[in-house]
């Protein structure tokens, strides 16, 4: 049997005993069936009990509570969202994109809320969020995100700090100005996907791990198929993410990309201080290439990124959680980013699979017609984003006219990634091009132009 402690630091820290919840053992006749049983899954369910605790719930996971990316993440639950104000702007409007602004604001203080509720110590703390230039060439970036609050009112929401304002604020190697906004939240991802299990099921959802889904069928009466029996059900739940890739139908509607992670031994008391790492807030670098950084409540220090590399056919397997290459570049960078340190020790490494959509732009929708209901594509900021789509399915499902359903991610279906092999090709190039333009200037110093391929597509 799979050691799920050696998932992740945050499954082997989460306080909880991983021995497998029973397997789903024959039919079962439920009135919601949600397939995952990660954050998507887990919110949806309670609040689908907190609208109507009389409907009968069962969630199917093909391993343990928080196996996937839930169980894996870098710990931001951030008021980030896939499709950021400017794009959201351009799509849709101004009004759009300060309402979804708004909506994910106030998503990051429901988590907070319900951890305190329920009792589940995530250990969240809402210390913001800081994106910092290390070096001059990523000033402009700065620049453009405090220009795209100030399009959608909302340029009170960011402070703007010049280089000594930022050193003082975390004292990284290189750093030349930062922004820091308030709203974001670092949390401890196991504990709070354990502790929201155990609240859905002390209220009477059954929770069956071990237990694979197959597939689904459509219609008045949808229907989720596993491997130990049907789940038949009013309504149906797609709800694992990157893994829906798996499925036929949603194989191109999710491309999984691999995220990788480090994480230090506990820094002390002096060394947070001596690198001003005081607080919790979560951390990146205006980099093309994503790097994300957070604090754990005993003084660790996480270190992740993107630049992994993609798998043929979007497969996802347990042998591509590691990539010793992409692994070592992050142990490095942090290095860079904290040479005062000296040699620091890293306990743990460990990576995962994110779905990213076509268009950058989450789904959540339900489809009463087929009985299908699904949120996905969070593009790597899930934590929060899931809670927000939990409260939508519920909503909709039930029946719930809030303004919530008449967000633009609602009934959003975007359009199918590439076939392969231009899937393959395209998604390798740009991996390559972002390195080769993060690295041009670092060693230039001079910004990016935003007209290269490689930065039209994943600047987005």
């Amino acid at each position: 049997m799979t050691d799920y402690a050696k998932v992740s630091y945050w499954l082997e820290s989460c306080g909880d005993d991983l021995t497998p919840r029973e397997s789903l053992d024959g039919s079962i006749d439920v009135d919601v069936a949600i397939l995952g049983a990660g954050y998507t899954g887990l919110w949806t369910a309670y609040y689908l009990q907190q609208q109507d605790p009389s409907l009968s719930i069962a969630i199917v996971e093909r391993e343990i509570v928080g196996f996937g990316a839930s169980g894996r993440n870098g710990a931001w639950c951030t008021s980030g969202f896939g499709a950021g104000p400017s794009l959201l702007t351009k799509r849709y409007s101004v009004q759009v994109a300060t309402a979804v602004h708004d909506a994910m604001v106030d998503t990051v203080a429901e988590v907070g809320r319900v951890c305190e509720a329920e009792g589940i110590d995530a250990q969240f703390q809402r210390d913001g969020e800081f994106l910092l230039a290390r070096g001059p060439h990523q000033i402009d970036a700065l620049d453009s995100v405090m220009r795209e609050y100030d399009q959608i009112g909302r340029g009170d929401f960011c402070r703007r700090m010049n280089a000594t304002e930022a050193s003082e604020f975390l004292n990284v190697q290189g750093i030349a100005g930062a922004v820091h906004q308030p709203a974001s939240a670092a949390i401890h991802p196991g504990r709070l996907v354990r502790g929201l299990a155990r609240v859905v099921e002390s209220r009477g959802a059954r929770i069956f791990e071990r237990t694979s889904a197959i597939k689904y069928t459509e219609g008045v009466n949808p229907i989720l198929h596993t491997d130990n029996g049907d789940v038949r059900a009013k309504v149906v739940v797609l709800a694992g993410e990157s893994y829906l890739s798996e499925f036929p139908k949603l194989h191109r509607q999710v491309m999984p990309v691999y995220s990788l992670i480090v994480l230090t031994e506990p820094l002390s008391g002096s060394q947070l201080e001596e690198i001003n790492w005081t607080h919790r807030s979560v951390v990146h670098s205006a980099s093309l290439l994503v790097d994300y950084l957070s604090r754990t409540a005993d003084g660790r220090i996480l270190f992740g990124g993107r630049g992994a590399p993609y798998h043929w056919g979007s497969k996802i397997r347990p042998e591509f959680d590691n990539h010793e290459p992409t692994h070592q570049r992050l142990r490095e960078t942090f290095t860079e980013w904290f040479p005062q340190l000296g040699e620091m020790k890293f306990t743990h490494a460990w990576g995962g699979s994110v779905g990213v959509p076509r268009d950058w732009m989450p789904t959540m929708t339900y489809d009463r017609a087929t009985g299908i209901a699904s949120s996905r594509g969070y593009t790597g900021e899930g934590v929060a984003a899931t809670n927000l789509g939990g409260r939508v399915l519920a909503d909709q499902i039930v029946g719930a006219d809030t303004e919530r359903v008449k967000f633009p991610m609602v009934g959003h279906h975007s359009r199918n990634w590439e076939i392969e092999p231009l899937r393959w090709i395209a998604t390798r190039y740009l991996q390559t091009a972002a390195i080769k333009v993060d690295q041009k200037g670092a060693r230039t110093g001079k910004a990016r132009t935003g007209r290269s391929i490689a930065e039209r597509l994943i600047g987005h």
